[in-house]
C-alpha cells in the first residue's frame, strides 16, 4: 500500500506549477508604492516611455544591429511604431508593420523571409518580451509576447492582442 502526505503532494504540485509558469508578468519597471517594482501593465505612460527608451529600445537595437548593422545603426521608436510615435499613439499591434499570414507556425513567413523570421523568433521576441517582463508566446496556450504582439494578422489583431 502506498502512503502519501497530502501536504507534501500539494507543495510538490505548487512548486511544479511555479517552475512551469514562472512569475509572470515580471516586475521590470521603476519602483512603485511600497517600494516594489512595477510590471509593464502597472506603469503609467511616462514610465512606459522611459522603460522603452532605457530598456526595450537598446535591446531591440542590439538585435537589429547584429543582423544588419548598416541599416540599423540608428534605431528609433518609429521603427516599430511608425508615425504614431510622433503622436504618442503607441498602441500595438500596429498597421505600420507588415501584416503576417495568421499562420500560427508562420509557414508563409519562413518560406518568404526565413532569416528574418528566424532572427525575430529566436532573438528579438525573447529580448523584447524579457525587457517587458512578459512570457514568450506559447503555441499551446496561444498567449504571451510574440510576433502578433507587434504585427497584425491578415484581418487584424490575433490571439487576443
Amino acid at each position: 500500500m502506498i502512503r502519501f502526505n497530502v501536504t507534501a503532494l500539494v507543495l510538490l504540485i505548487l512548486a511544479a506549477a511555479a517552475g512551469l509558469g514562472g512569475c509572470y508578468p515580471k516586475a521590470v519597471g521603476p519602483l512603485g508604492e511600497g517600494g516594489k517594482r512595477l510590471t509593464w501593465a502597472e506603469m503609467n505612460l511616462e514610465q512606459r516611455k522611459a522603460h522603452m527608451k532605457n530598456e526595450v529600445l537598446p535591446r531591440a537595437s542590439a538585435v537589429f544591429r547584429t543582423w544588419r548593422p548598416e541599416r540599423f545603426d540608428q534605431v528609433k521608436c518609429s521603427l516599430c511604431h511608425g508615425k504614431n510615435a510622433k503622436t504618442e499613439n503607441f498602441t500595438m499591434p500596429t498597421a505600420h508593420l507588415p501584416r503576417l499570414s495568421g499562420d500560427v507556425l508562420l509557414g508563409p513567413e519562413f518560406e518568404k523571409h526565413p532569416d528574418t523570421t528566424r532572427l525575430k523568433l529566436d532573438r528579438l521576441v525573447p529580448e523584447v518580451g524579457d525587457a517587458l517582463g512578459l512570457k514568450t508566446f506559447s503555441i499551446i496556450t496561444r498567449r504571451g509576447f510574440g510576433c502578433y504582439s507587434c504585427h497584425l494578422g491578415p484581418t487584424g489583431p490575433m490571439f487576443g492582442k
